[in-house]
């Protein structure tokens, strides 16, 4: 773990120097690649260190954030442009990778939750700073007051956990607590991080005015923040849940109904991707509730692959952007005529996006799909819409975006360039072929 710690404390001055920018990008994929070649298939608890150490959940986590900080560094090339905003730029996505190693590598209660606040100031300074329209100054503040607001509930909660438990170490954690007050104070902040249906609000706004580095961060890997909290946290309110997860899991499936409904009515590029993922971690809530192995295994594959795929699906979002200057789905129409290879990029990751094979999103759907209908069968109902409306809202993006008469107000186009190819084929090669080694999520429990 230190040798990681040590690179990338290492990349900080490195960032701050001009005209380092490729030298950053190719330190970020080093990063990720020696990180995976790290991995063994045999440890419970694996390079631990004072309060620091990765199971299998931690594990996947830290490497899907060094892999979508690395892509985020390589889809950000117009920053580039600017020389001290550039380095400023590598400085905060530095620091955000290294608040998120921290987070998901944390043994300690307290300290996890030090570094899941720390988190959220480098995503804020990316909205605020490198955002689109000037609303990004309300999109930034709905997204830092609806955690903070919800946060500061779970730090009462960790005092009350000390006195409980005389430790903050989650290995501690060892019985569980039948308190309502306490499960909410310790998962507002979850749920709303998830985000679940009803405090959702936050995400649609935060992801049309963020930049592409900043969706990319958002979809990636911050809405995981929120699952990976409640996986670590489920144990210790079995009690609660077990009378009134009825609740939670008619939200999460009712709710990724209505939202495939909304995302049927969209006309924002970036609006429609942002509102599927509120349907997709829908199911990752509901799969967390049920309180079986095939849901938290599901909920794993889940927040991989729609990590993978949403940070593709807003890439693909502002390579139009980049050149048309709208993200209305009313500018953008005809893009086969005019970027003919994008469209086959589109048309893969609408495919991963309604769960089609081989994806892993395939995976990960069946295993959440079998926990919720285990758990009752009149979830069928309810995961019949999601899945057929899943399928209907992928195809509307596909169809509005690349077929139709284009804008004649396209006077200036530029062609797609070998960046852009390697970008959207390194999200799409490890989202088609990690169904391949399945077995490893066998691990997890």
């Amino acid at each position: 773990m230190m040798k990681f710690l040590l690179m990338m404390l290492m990349m900080i001055p490195l960032s701050l120097l001009k005209n380092f920018y490729w030298i950053n990008q190719f330190m970020f994929f080093a990063l990720s690649f020696f990180f995976i070649l790290n991995m063994s298939v045999d440890w419970t608890f694996l390079n631990v260190y004072g309060m620091f150490g990765w199971d299998l959940l931690s594990y996947v986590l830290v490497l899907l954030s060094m892999w979508i900080c690395s892509l985020m560094v390589l889809a950000s090339v117009k920053i580039k442009k600017e020389s001290f905003y550039c380095e400023f730029f590598c400085l905060v996505v530095l620091s955000l990778l290294i608040a998120l190693f921290f987070a998901f590598s944390s043994l300690n209660f307290f300290v996890f939750y030090l570094f899941f606040e720390i988190s959220l100031i480098p995503t804020l300074i990316l909205i605020l700073g490198w955002g689109y329209q000037p609303e990004r100054i309300q999109a930034g503040a709905y997204l830092l007051f609806y955690t903070l607001f919800a946060s500061l509930p779970m730090l009462i909660a960790i005092f009350y956990l000390v006195d409980i438990f005389d430790s903050l170490f989650l290995s501690f954690f060892d019985y569980p607590i039948d308190s309502l007050i306490l499960f909410f104070c310790v998962n507002l902040v979850f749920l709303i991080k998830l985000p679940m249906y009803f405090i959702h609000l936050w995400l649609p706004k935060a992801h049309v005015e963020a930049p592409v580095s900043g969706s990319m961060i958002l979809a990636g890997i911050m809405l995981k923040l929120g699952g990976y909290g409640m996986l670590r946290m489920m144990k210790l309110f079995v009690g609660v849940l077990s009378c009134m997860n009825y609740i939670f899991i008619g939200i999460s499936v009712l709710g990724g109904v209505f939202i495939s409904f909304l995302c049927l009515r969209q006309t924002d590029v970036k609006s429609l991707i942002a509102y599927s993922s509120v349907a997709h971690m829908g199911l990752v809530l509901g799969g967390i509730i049920t309180f079986t192995y095939w849901g938290f295994c599901g909920a794993l594959v889940m927040m991989v692959a729609h990590g993978l795929s949403s940070s593709a699906l807003f890439c693909l979002a502002n390579i139009t952007y980049e050149r048309v200057g709208s993200r209305s789905l009313f500018l953008n129409k005809g893009m086969i005529n005019l970027m003919p290879s994008m469209a086959l990029w589109w048309f893969l990751f609408s495919a991963c996006n309604m769960a089609a094979p081989p994806s892993l999103n395939l995976l990960g759907e069946i295993m959440l799909i079998n926990s919720l209908v285990n758990w009752s069968f009149l979830n069928m109902l309810g995961l019949a819409f999601m899945s057929f409306f899943s399928a209907c809202y992928s195809l509307y993006l596909f169809s509005c975006s690349q077929h139709g008469k284009f804008s004649n107000n396209l006077y200036n186009f530029n062609s797609n360039s070998l960046r852009e190819f390697l970008l959207l084929f390194l999200h799409w090669l490890p989202l088609n072929f990690l169904i391949l080694k399945g077995e490893l999520i066998s691990l997890f429990i």
